[in-house]
């Protein structure tokens, strides 16, 4: 099914022009381990790009779809739209796994690691979208697919993780706002574990483990949430 990316293309609603972007998108970066002579890039720079892409996309629709929101509102809302794990899950509505270039060990894989693949898919997809068919096409895509579910993130006040809840309280006690700096990052490129300290002003209150920055830094919220509690 990889091979038939024309079946994607038809699924999203965007034809490429340039069909090496697609396929660059695609390839992970432990398929080239594999298949050396692949001619293709793996996907983490588009991933970098589609970030960038998608967080524009994303604050432009917020801005627009809830004029009474507040700064801080909207900002925790993005955050809650653009998680890995909500990614993943779009990237499995559109069945993205079926079109991905993975070793034989990633494409067996169940865990969070392949949530966190799914998502970086749908960034890389997102910023070959952007430079094949513009920044108005990507902007569809993420308003067909991302932002849909903000009314009800909104109004059900999901959007509040553990992150935003720990900054509230030590805001209210302390005047400051928590910081998330990086302790550790173990493990070869396309599968690291990054390891997150929370500091309010200059100590640090609680740790964080997970298989991306955005992961650690909501563990190590959650176990400062416990700490304090």
């Amino acid at each position: 099914m990889k091979d038939n990316l024309e079946a994607l293309e038809s699924s999203i609603g965007v034809m490429f022009k340039n069909k090496g972007l697609l396929r660059e998108s695609m390839t992970h970066r432990s398929y080239l381990n594999e298949n050396p002579n692949w001619e293709f890039s793996h996907n983490e720079r588009l991933e970098y790009l589609g970030d960038a892409v998608l967080e524009l996309a994303v604050t432009e629709e917020l801005y627009q779809k809830f004029p009474e929101a507040q700064e801080g509102q909207l900002t925790l809302l993005r955050a809650a739209l653009v998680n890995y794990q909500f990614l993943a899950k779009i990237s499995e509505e559109i069945n993205l796994q079926k079109y991905l270039f993975l070793s034989r060990g990633e494409a067996k894989d169940s865990s969070r690691a392949k949530e966190v693949i799914l998502a970086n898919a749908i960034e890389s997809l997102l910023g070959a979208i952007y430079l094949d068919q513009g920044y108005e096409v990507a902007a569809k895509f993420v308003k067909k697919y991302v932002t849909p579910s903000a009314d009800e993130v909104f109004k059900g006040g999901a959007y509040k993780d553990a992150k935003s809840l720990l900054q509230e309280i030590v805001q209210d006690k302390k005047k400051i706002t928590p910081v998330y700096k990086l302790l550790e990052q173990t493990g070869p490129d396309h599968r690291k574990t990054f390891r997150m300290g929370v500091y309010v002003g200059e100590d640090k209150v609680a740790e964080g483990s997970g298989l991306s920055k955005q992961e650690a830094e909501l563990d190590a919220a959650k176990n400062a949430l416990e700490s304090l509690s």
